[in-house]
């Protein structure tokens, strides 16, 4: 029988510290030319929205993977079931290894190659976290920097102080670290050595002064032209500047944010800084992951956790 799995199967098994590996396993087989990773593919439901695909995988001589994951972007009521689901085969037999559906493997997929972003781009003396927005993926971004760094404090804003205030009460539980809520974003932002800026705001929810020299950004939001959670200015303070997917950040119906900016030029793949690190941070200047989603990671981790499944079961 083909598993499918759901959230409580698969939440009991993730761990950034295992994910983040993995992630870079992936990455490195990017760099030598192994995987599939093309642009989104969308479909419109008009006028109710669209159904978005990300399709593929990867072949080296341990794995050979393919699938796809769908999800949706109807009109739902308030706590409505995400019902994003993940289809992976073993492409070298052409079997069907399992369903996995729910939240949650999005979720940590993006907080994991984030992870990998953090560690191969921030300062390793990174300790001050600032967290704007209280979301499931501003959630996972905070858990992987904690895997990454040896953070000594978070500072949590959103606009609303009681999504603030749990946020930072689980989080405090679930890392073992201060994390406090504080009132407003410059109150979070300045003196951070990292920003997560995880919202859904279509206009700037920081002011790039409040950065303090040497600060890592991972951006997670909105980020095309004419709807972005940074400000353009942020591209006269950058120095050092990486995406999972160039070909998603160029493959947008509306340009990337920065795009016409001079530092889009300087634009790197995470999976040449993992896998031949050549550039080196500036102490001074700012480094930015714009996260735009990279296909196919998601199939290599849905396979990981499909096994730990299996295993856990016999």
């Amino acid at each position: 029988m083909i598993p499918v799995l759901m959230d409580e199967d698969i939440l009991p098994l993730l761990d950034m510290q295992e994910l983040i590996p993995l992630m870079e396993e992936f990455l490195r087989a990017r760099h030598s030319g192994h995987t599939v990773t093309p642009p989104r593919h969308s479909v419109e439901f008009a006028p109710f929205g669209q159904l978005m695909f990300t399709i593929g995988g990867l072949n080296t001589a341990d794995r050979a993977l393919a699938g796809f994951r769908v999800y949706d972007t109807f009109p739902t009521a308030d706590g409505e079931f995400d019902a994003q689901t993940l289809v992976v085969w073993d492409s070298r037999r052409g079997a069907l290894r399992g369903l996995i559906v729910g939240w949650a493997l999005g979720a940590w997929r993006t907080g994991a190659l984030g992870g990998v972003a953090i560690k191969h781009m921030s300062r390793q003396d990174t300790r001050r976290c600032a967290v704007l927005g209280t979301g499931k993926q501003a959630r996972t971004q905070l858990l992987a920097a904690a895997a990454c760094r040896p953070l000594t404090d978070v500072r949590v804003y959103s606009r609303d102080p009681e999504h603030r205030r749990r946020f930072a009460s689980e989080l405090a539980t679930t890392i073992k670290l201060d994390v406090r809520p504080v009132a407003s974003a410059q109150e979070a932002v300045e003196r951070a050595d990292l920003v997560i800026c995880a919202t859904s705001s279509k206009t700037p929810v920081l002011e790039t002064k409040w950065l303090s020299p040497g600060t890592h950004v991972n951006a997670l939001g909105p980020k095309i032209l004419n709807a972005h959670e940074l400000p353009t200015d942020i591209a006269e303070r950058v120095t050092f500047l990486a995406t999972d997917s160039i070909e998603q950040a160029n493959g947008y119906a509306e340009p990337h944010f920065l795009a016409a900016s001079p530092v889009w030029g300087q634009l790197q793949d995470l999976a040449t800084l993992v896998a031949a690190p050549a550039q080196t941070r500036s102490n001074e200047g700012i480094s930015l992951f714009s996260s735009c989603g990279l296909a196919g990671t998601e199939v290599l981790l849905g396979a990981h956790l499909l096994e730990r499944h299996r295993l856990a079961r016999q």
